[in-house]
């Protein structure tokens, strides 16, 4: 028998899939929590791209602190690391327009900040972190307040003067209402490429147009094409595969 308070140990993180890293300097955190005397010496940084085999850190110190912080360590690292490989997966098929790739808050209740930290890692960018870093007026809103013109209206009397108001619309008519309304951002919710399209066209860019709902890797190039420039994807958030890291 070993006396585990004692024994001194020294182990490579490394990951068995190709993927964007994400979370080394969290991971670093969680076992400093238990050995506040180990050394972490990573072989890359967050955002790097790695191939399958690659050692990306080794770890050493106390044995027992390290194997009591390693499934946290891991589960943090390989969540993190998949959302930003999902991430730079879709970023990589519109990489060839100058539409923005942005998260929603669909996140893991707890998480929120460090999967839209691994979103920036991929290559996206951020959407609004909270229901009062950004106005949305959606169908339900729009319908309680009368119509798209009085929910701009109405929002516009109360929220701080640096808040943007996006509106979320079905079809180019709306789309036409909320830019006379002075909408900021208008959302194209669940259109077609065609309908994107005549929208991008007739806004002429008078204010930014988000792309939203239905998004996936086999359509987000056509819909990137339309001019749109920015295209929310709740997918690289809600549904990333973690990557293998042991």
């Amino acid at each position: 028998m070993f006396n585990s308070d004692l024994t001194k140990a020294s182990l490579f993180l490394n990951t068995r899939d190709n993927a964007t890293v994400c979370g080394l300097d969290i991971a670093h955190a969680v076992f400093k929590k238990l050995d506040p005397l180990c050394e972490f010496q990573p072989f890359f940084k967050d955002s790097d791209r790695v191939q399958a085999g690659a050692k990306l850190a080794v770890i050493s110190g106390n044995a027992r602190a390290i194997l009591s912080a390693e499934r946290l360590a891991l589960n943090l690292l390989q969540r993190l690391s998949g959302i930003a490989s999902l991430t730079a997966t879709f970023v990589n098929e519109i990489k060839h327009t100058n539409t923005i790739l942005i998260d929603t808050r669909k996140t893991t209740p707890g998480l929120r900040l460090l999967e839209k930290y691994a979103v920036v890692c991929g290559g996206g960018r951020n959407h609004r972190f909270s229901l009062d870093t950004g106005i949305m007026l959606k169908d339900n809103h729009i319908s309680i307040a009368g119509g798209i013109s009085s929910a701009v209206k109405h929002a516009r009397k109360i929220v701080p003067i640096l808040t943007k108001i996006e509106v979320e619309c079905d079809n180019l008519s709306q789309v036409k209402e909320a830019l006379s309304a002075g909408a900021d951002i208008i959302m194209l919710d669940n259109m077609t490429n065609g309908e994107m399209l005549r929208s991008v066209n007739f806004v002429d860019g008078r204010v930014p147009l988000e792309c939203s709902g239905g998004v996936n890797l086999t359509n987000i190039r056509g819909k990137a094409e339309t001019g749109v420039d920015f295209i929310s994807v709740g997918q690289i958030t809600q549904s990333a595969a973690c990557i293998d890291i042991g």
